[in-house]
């Protein structure tokens, strides 16, 4: 199978780098073909900005959006952009690994998701009506492929539990998780989170290897999160609200899962 890796970090020599080359080394004695794209290695333009929309003309008012769609359609985005979209569509399994910076991703990684999501590519595609709002959530360009989140962070994982003071790390990774992978049609595993990354010493780095090892084997086999899809009956069209005998009196973030459903932690 086809696995690309979305990496950002910009010191190869730290624990996310050791198990960047530690995921790309099992991934291929497994018999899997890798690509991986080190975004800080690449030196990746963050800013979706007019150098992106080849033949735009300051005469208009800059619209990100519709800059993206005409550019997309006419097959004139730049090169990078169109590159990252290619290893997208040749990809079975994203991995995204990316330290936890500030309660979400490096910058550098929103930049190559909202220059490389292209109106056309990753949203606004799809029958939008009163009765299918867009391919997304479930549905889209992505559909059929997995993807699953490698977070590191500082903070102990009860810093990040249900009652712990950062929030809970389901919640803190919705946006990305809901929005960023199962919008566009990913199917999303549950994320492989590494605490107290200043407390890893050998020993210890040898049982994170061992248990993402595990997750690596499982990339395809794996149950993924129970998101509910848009376009199937779960929402109201066009209000995009849950109905209201699903999860009834609740407003978590958790409702958007299938609770017959939920995974095993």
């Amino acid at each position: 199978m086809n696995v690309l890796l979305i990496y950002a970090h910009p010191e190869p020599r730290s624990l996310n780098g050791a198990l960047r080359d530690f995921a790309v080394s099992h991934l291929q004695a497994a018999g899997h073909q890798v690509n991986v794209s080190d975004l800080y290695a690449m030196h990746w333009k963050a800013v979706l900005d007019t150098a992106d929309a080849p033949g735009y003309t300051a005469d208009e008012r800059f619209n990100p959006a519709v800059e993206s769609q005409r550019t997309f359609a006419a097959g004139i985005q730049p090169p990078d952009i169109e590159a990252e979209q290619a290893k997208l569509l040749w990809a079975d399994a994203v991995v995204f690994q990316f330290p936890l910076w500030w309660f979400s991703m490096p910058a550098i990684l929103k930049g190559w998701i909202e220059r490389v999501y292209a109106h056309g590519f990753a949203y606004g595609v799809g029958e939008h009506s009163e009765s299918h709002w867009g391919d997304r959530y479930g549905q889209g360009t992505l559909a059929g492929k997995r993807a699953m989140l490698v977070v590191t962070m500082g903070g102990w994982e009860s810093h990040y539990s249900g009652r712990g003071v950062n929030g809970g790390l389901d919640d803190l990774l919705f946006p990305i998780q809901h929005g960023v992978l199962f919008y566009p049609g990913f199917t999303v595993l549950a994320p492989f989170p590494i605490y107290k990354t200043h407390k890893v010493d050998a020993k210890r780095f040898e049982q994170i290897c061992s248990s993402y090892a595990a997750r690596l084997d499982g990339l395809f086999t794996a149950q993924p999160l129970p998101f509910r899809t848009q376009n199937d009956g779960d929402y109201e069209i066009p209000a995009l609200t849950l109905r209201p005998d699903l999860a009834p009196g609740r407003h978590d973030l958790g409702i958007h899962l299938s609770v017959e459903a939920v995974p095993p932690k």
